[in-house]
């Protein structure tokens, strides 16, 4: 794990958002198209809204969540609908969305159509992830039911996942998806999230999730 600290929020989201501009124009390069992995929640806002300013052929890079709410579109609580305010503006609107929901009422109903129309985007070329004070990443939760699958070499690309406290099922890219990518890079804010992280660090991913990815990846955390 590589660990950065800024002295500031501001600081973190510009230089992250710096960061992730290179390596998608790194890998535009090379390829057709790539691939660009981001999380749902908060944490992220402020680096979508620096990368909207930046110009990249945009057209080419495919943009999944990590994971995402079983809810419409409409809902507060839908991790699209941020991702269409926050990051799907500006250059960026160019960019292509790869849908991680439908309007089934249950998200076994779509797993196998979702994961056909993801699997030729893999491997995915730029990753980012928030964490939470429970250590989950994506939908990767602590207790959640069928969290030792989703964390199996051979799971499948996406999979369902309901946890004790959580609102809603969710539909999350697993484990080995996630550890497959080309960079990784985790944004964390605060006290208690980076005291998680530091206790992750000892744990197996069982117990504490983001262990699943901590060696490959670049941890980025401000106050």
């Amino acid at each position: 794990m590589n660990f950065q600290d800024y002295p500031d929020r501001e600081m973190l989201a510009l230089d992250l958002s710096d960061r992730l501009a290179s390596e998608l124009g790194a890998a535009l390069r090379h390829k057709e198209r790539v691939t660009f992995a981001v999380p749902g929640g908060t944490s992220p806002g402020p680096v979508f809204d620096a990368l909207t300013a930046v110009r990249l052929d945009w057209d080419r890079v495919d943009v999944v969540l990590t994971d995402e709410r079983w809810v419409p579109e409409t809902s507060d609580r839908s991790n699209t609908r941020l991702v269409r305010q926050r990051l799907l503006q500006g250059h960026a609107a160019a960019a292509t969305l790869l849908p991680l929901v439908t309007d089934a009422a249950e998200p076994e109903e779509s797993l196998d159509a979702l994961a056909e129309g993801l699997a030729p985007h893999l491997p995915i070329d730029v990753l980012v992830l928030g964490m939470g004070a429970d250590r989950h990443i994506a939908s990767l939760f602590p207790g959640a039911d069928r969290l030792e699958e989703a964390l199996a070499a051979d799971a499948p690309v996406l999979m369902a996942m309901r946890a004790p406290g959580v609102p809603e099922p969710r539909i999350t890219l697993t484990a080995p998806v996630l550890r497959e990518a080309m960079s990784t890079h985790i944004v964390i804010t605060g006290a208690e999230k980076r005291a998680a992280l530091e206790k992750a660090q000892g744990q197996k991913p069982i117990d504490a999730p983001v262990a699943a990815v901590l060696d490959e990846a670049i941890v980025h955390w401000a106050e």
